[in-house]
């Protein structure tokens, strides 16, 4: 058994025996069937209101296994670095917030809502998790493509501009956004947009080998003339999209704006 399961286990006997706790539920890549020995344990846990003042999430969270750093990210989540190097992720709410589970659905597809569920007094998670499950929010339609197509030019752009600056970092930095939406559009062309918001997550498996070899040469090391390349190869690479998404989607960027970056590329 992977000792994942064996935390996940002891999460459960917590959220059961702990009075303070009205619901707990988990997500991520345990309820989808793809948790490994490298995934991360992620946890949604309701506090009765009245005593989340007193409710010690970093107590609680040692009573599961001991860690070596806890801390919230930037996003307000709780995560934890157990001592085993497992990645945990918290969110301890008050049981009033339970209602924002609801706010899950556009996010994606929940494959399993039943692996989702831990533990409930309150009688409300059930029909909470029972909401997420059927189809997930479509995304192959003229507004994502647009978004995407729209937020490639904008971040291209900027790349370039700081690359032609001379700030290469930065602009490397600005790459990993060009990659991101080059990336949405590849996943639409292959229609697997599952993983829309982690596009990367399973990239291997989930594209073809010619697609997998294009999102390569958008990729580079910290040199110029690697990261030169790759916002040229990023530029062929949206026209070569562009002439597969135009014949399904209306597309609000036409090929004279690749062909004016293009040539905006080119001068020195």
């Amino acid at each position: 058994m992977l000792i994942q399961n064996k935390m996940i286990q002891r999460v459960r006997e917590k959220c059961i025996q702990d009075d303070s706790v009205s619901a707990g539920m988990m997500y991520g890549s345990f309820t989808k069937g793809e948790g490994d020995q490298y995934s991360d344990v992620e946890f949604y846990i309701f506090i009765e209101n009245d005593k989340m003042d007193d409710f010690s999430p970093r107590q609680w969270i040692s009573e599961v296994y001991p860690f070596d750093l806890i801390f919230y990210n930037e996003y307000g989540t709780e995560v934890v670095i157990f001592t085993n190097m497992i990645r945990g992720e918290f969110h301890f709410l008050p049981e009033s917030e339970i209602g924002i589970i609801k706010s899950f659905k556009p996010t994606g597809v929940f494959p399993n809502t039943d692996a989702m569920y831990i533990y409930d007094s309150t009688k409300k998670l059930k029909v909470l998790l029972d909401a997420l499950g059927g189809d997930g929010p479509k995304r192959m339609t003229d507004e994502n493509v647009n978004f995407a197509y729209n937020n490639f030019v904008n971040a291209w752009l900027m790349g370039v501009n700081i690359m032609k600056r001379g700030e290469l970092a930065r602009s490397l930095e600005v790459l990993t956004h060009v990659q991101k939406f080059i990336l949405r559009l590849i996943r639409v062309k292959e229609q697997t947009v599952e993983r829309w918001f982690n596009s990367t997550k399973n990239l291997e498996e989930d594209i073809s080998i010619e697609s997998y070899n294009d999102y390569v040469s958008i990729t580079s090391a910290l040199k110029e003339n690697e990261l030169t390349d790759a916002y040229k190869n990023a530029l062929m690479l949206a026209e070569k999209l562009y002439d597969v998404l135009a014949v399904h989607y209306k597309l609000e960027v036409n090929k004279d704006v690749i062909g004016n970056l293009y040539s905006y590329y080119l001068e020195k």
